[in-house]
């Protein structure tokens, strides 16, 4: 891709300050937003995603031993670690996304070199974007292009999420590091997270996402994430399926009544939801508004009563939304619990929606909100 010079020479500068030398290799990887399809990763279902044009940006240059040292120009800091050690320090920090990363590929017997780098994020961090798998996604990248081998971008993304599950300790699905790492250009990716297909949805001319950032944040490690997955999993199970994507609506409704309230709201929720990734999709593609409003309202309704994921800034940032002219449809975005939210807006509309919702939301909460919208990007790469 084209790199923006301005990042660019922010961050060359950064670097040869830090380090004394000019980096050699330039990575990046997108954030993400979930255009519908809020937790049905984990339950192997689909979703319907958007690679973003904010990235997370790492320059490296090998440093010939074995600790990979980086600094952060989004949090001022730094931190290393050795690809000696295996083991996540007591300390959780930002590194151990690197760090999970490197042990995922030491797994697969690659080989990796040191190397000393500065990290750029254009993405919110802890805002329900994908910070967290952008920046794995460019740390797998610049292991890569460093140690002179490729490996597929599916397995890429699998080993990335793996860093996310067991090194730091979050029990995410696919979603994040797959759109990361399999990003297109100029379209959203209908993916199914059973076999990890996916294909290209064009969005109608004349729609555009935009971004509403509750500047709310979010952290997925201590929140009720790793509980409505345990629910749904429950769910599955006394249902007698491996998870809810094999659930059928009628299957559902005929034995909703043997399980227990709160894991039949959130089954509901996620086999309701993977019906309407496929609405969606259709629906966008096609153009039809009525359609994108219904379904967005439906999905956000779901989010609130029955997978309870909805808090007090997103109920107000929803209000704005649909309060401001040109939106066609908005919901939540990511896995809730605060965070960004999105919405579908007429293209000729975006300055003024963007306006009325900022006006709106400051209003109601004394928090000033960020809005802007977003363009599908490729997904990780060299720079």
């Amino acid at each position: 891709m084209k790199p923006d010079p301005q990042r660019r020479d922010l961050i060359a500068t950064a670097f040869l300050t830090r380090f004394g030398a000019p980096p050699t290799v330039w990575c990046r990887a997108p954030g993400r937003v979930d255009l519908m399809g809020s937790h049905t990763d984990y339950n192997l279902g689909a979703v319907l995603t958007l690679p973003i044009g904010r990235d997370t940006w790492i320059a490296a240059r090998p440093n010939h031993s074995n600790e990979v040292k980086l600094h952060s120009l989004n949090l001022g800091t730094d931190a290393a670690f050795s690809l000696d050690v295996s083991e996540k320090p007591a300390v959780p920090a930002w590194i151990d996304y690197v760090h999970g990363v490197a042990v995922a590929l030491q797994e697969e017997g690659l080989p990796l070199a040191g190397f000393d780098g500065v990290v750029h994020s254009s993405v919110p961090l802890s805002s329900g974007l994908s910070s967290s798998a952008a920046l794995e996604c460019a740390a797998a990248t610049v292991f890569e292009a460093l140690g002179d081998w490729t490996i597929a971008p599916v397995l890429k993304a699998r080993l990335c999420q793996r860093a996310e599950n067991r090194f730091v300790g979050v029990n995410c699905g696919i979603l994040d590091q797959f759109t990361s790492c399999m990003g297109q250009e100029g379209c959203a990716l209908l993916l199914d997270c059973r076999d990890l297909s996916s294909r290209a949805v064009a969005i109608a001319s004349g729609i555009s996402v935009v971004i509403c950032d509750t500047k709310s944040k979010r952290e997925l490690a201590g929140s009720e994430y790793g509980e409505r997955r345990v629910e749904c999993e429950t769910g599955a199970g006394l249902l007698g399926a491996s998870c809810l994507r094999e659930v059928t609506p009628a299957a559902f409704d005929a034995r909703e009544s043997e399980l227990p309230a709160s894991v039949a709201k959130r089954c509901r929720f996620i086999i309701e939801e993977h019906a309407r990734v496929y609405a969606l999709a259709t629906a966008l593609t096609t153009g039809e508004r009525p359609a994108i409003g219904r379904l967005t309202a439906a999905s956000f309704d779901g989010a609130c009563h029955l997978y309870q994921i909805a808090a007090p800034p997103m109920l107000s940032m929803m209000a704005a939304m649909l309060a401001a002219p040109g939106v066609i449809g908005a919901r939540q975005a990511g896995a809730g619990f605060g965070g960004c939210m999105v919405a579908f807006v007429e293209t000729g509309f975006i300055d003024e929606f963007a306006a009325a919702v900022w006006t709106h939301y400051s209003a109601a909460t004394g928090t000033q909100p960020e809005i802007y919208p977003v363009t599908a990007a490729a997904g990780a790469g060299l720079i």
